[in-house]
């Protein structure tokens, strides 16, 4: 068994699942000042109360995997992303105490809808710098050695385009959990932001082929392109059944959040298509960073057992609070 693949997986998987979760989460805090009335912005917030900590248990998951199994590759990003990494920390906590005291303030209620949405905006622009940081490297052919510029043209690009797909998520978990007047504005949203997201991943994209030979190799080159071709096909269908589905007169359901993860899905796809098999793009390989044996097989009988039983427990969480948000109730 190729254990390095492996883990290489499973933090593959819990940086998905966390983005699809968590991104709709934070996506509806980015929201949170176009809703404009704060009846709504109550009950944007109330649709999260059950369900933005546990959440965060998969980013708390994927940190803790690469702790384990890629040592050398968690020091590198920890001690070159070290400021975007803390801000992004000390927004999510600004963010998570907002949950708690908007509820049971009057005069200071407007402060802790600004740590909510602030705290939003900045984790998922410091989640982008991050991102753009480590794949802007691709090409550099500097070493591990050499420090990473994590403040660039394309890394502020790559935050603020994660900012509009988080966004998109936010509108559609929002269509999804309210009704009648707010439901129709999280509509209009989700379309204004489904087109920036597209307009911001064409120009990362276009931005990665043209600066980085190694990802325009595999993209455009035969016989991998081929490999390849169906990832952008896919994303061209759900961003059309996506807008059909916001337009739609009938209740829409759960089908715009699915298209909406659906498109974030082939575009993660599409990014460890282009930077596989390294875990720091253009630095390390997985193979080169893997822990030793005994380590990672260690760690792995825990991840088998506890993996499961989170999953049960977010399972179960969305289906027991699985109706309209309102006032009354709260979920």
């Amino acid at each position: 068994m190729d254990i390095a693949l492996v883990y290489l997986l499973l933090i593959g998987f819990g940086i998905l699942v966390y983005v699809l979760l968590d991104g709709f989460s934070l996506g509806v805090g980015i929201l949170s000042p176009l809703l404009k009335n704060s009846d709504n912005k109550a009950i944007a917030m109330k649709s999260l109360s059950h369900i933005w900590d546990s959440n965060q248990t998969w980013l708390v998951f994927g940190g803790v995997v690469l702790f384990v199994a890629f040592p050398a590759a968690y020091a590198f990003v920890l001690s070159n992303l070290y400021l975007p990494i803390i801000l992004m920390l000390v927004a999510l906590i600004f963010r998570g105490v907002a949950f708690e005291f908007r509820f049971k303030s009057d005069r200071s209620q407007p402060w802790w809808d600004f740590s909510f949405s602030f705290g939003s905006i900045l984790a998922t622009f410091c989640q982008g710098i991050v991102l753009g940081a480590l794949v802007g490297e691709m090409s550099s052919g500097k070493t591990m050695a050499d420090p990473v510029e994590w403040l660039t043209p394309f890394s502020i690009t790559t935050g603020f385009a994660l900012i509009s797909g988080y966004g998109l998520l936010g509108a559609c978990w929002l269509v999804r959990k309210t009704e009648a007047s707010l439901q129709e504005v999280a509509k209009k949203l989700a379309q204004k932001f489904l087109f920036l997201m597209l307009t911001f991943f064409a120009v990362v994209s276009i931005w990665m082929l043209v600066d980085q030979p190694e990802i325009a190799q595999r993209w455009l080159v035969l016989p991998d392109s081929l490999i390849l071709v169906p990832l952008p096909l896919l994303s061209l269908f759900f961003s059309y059944k996506l807008w059909a589905a916001l337009r739609a007169e009938q209740e829409p359901g759960l089908k715009p959040l699915g298209y909406a993860m659906g498109l974030f899905m082939t575009a993660f796809g599409g990014l460890v298509a282009g930077v596989f098999p390294y875990i720091i793009p253009g630095r390390l390989t997985i193979w080169q960073a893997i822990a030793p044996d005994k380590s990672v097989y260690f760690t792995l009988v825990g991840i088998v057992i506890f993996v499961p039983v989170i999953l049960a427990y977010n399972i179960y969480a969305y289906r027991t609070f699985s109706g309209k948000t309102s006032m009354k109730d709260g979920y």
